[in-house]
C-alpha cells in the first residue's frame, strides 16, 4: 500500500510528527509531497516558507517513517502524484475544505493536535524577542 500526505511542513513540530507517524501505522510506504517555495509565497505571504524547499524535503527524507519526498509547484503535479497512491492522509481541519486529488483516492483524516501548527510556532518565536 502506498500512502500520501501533502503540505508545506515549513517548521517540523509533534503535529506533523504524529501525522506522518500514523500514516506509517497504517502499512506500506509514506510519500510527502511539499509545496515549492514559490507556491508557499502564494498561498501564505511573502514572509514564508522559513525554511526552503530544499532544507525541508532533506529534513523530511530523513525521518524514518518518510521513504520519499517530493516537491511540487502546480496543481497538476499534485494530482500526478496522488494518483500513484492507495490512500491520502490529511488533517482533520480539511474535513470541510475542498482537497486537491479527493475524487481520485481514499482520504483517511488525522485528528489534528490543535496546539501545534507552524503559525503557532511562528507567533512563540517572535512573543520570545
Amino acid at each position: 500500500m502506498k500512502i500520501f500526505i501533502n503540505g508545506t511542513f515549513d517548521i517540523i513540530h509533534m503535529g506533523h510528527l504524529a501525522m506522518i507517524n500514523y500514516a506509517k501505522s497504517l502499512g506500506g510506504s509514506v510519500t510527502v509531497a511539499i509545496d515549492s517555495d514559490a507556491r508557499v509565497k502564494k498561498l501564505k505571504g511573502e514572509s514564508r516558507p522559513i525554511n526552503n524547499e530544499t532544507e525541508r524535503a532533506d529534513l523530511l527524507i530523513n525521518l524514518k517513517s518518510i521513504d520519499e519526498v517530493y516537491t511540487f509547484d502546480t496543481d497538476e503535479e499534485l494530482v500526478y502524484l496522488i494518483k500513484q497512491h492507495d490512500i491520502m492522509v490529511k488533517g482533520s481541519d480539511y474535513k470541510d475544505k475542498p482537497i486537491i486529488g479527493s475524487d481520485l483516492i481514499k482520504i483517511q483524516f488525522f485528528d489534528r493536535i490543535n496546539e501545534y501548527s507552524t503559525t503557532n510556532k511562528i507567533q512563540d518565536i517572535i512573543n520570545r524577542r
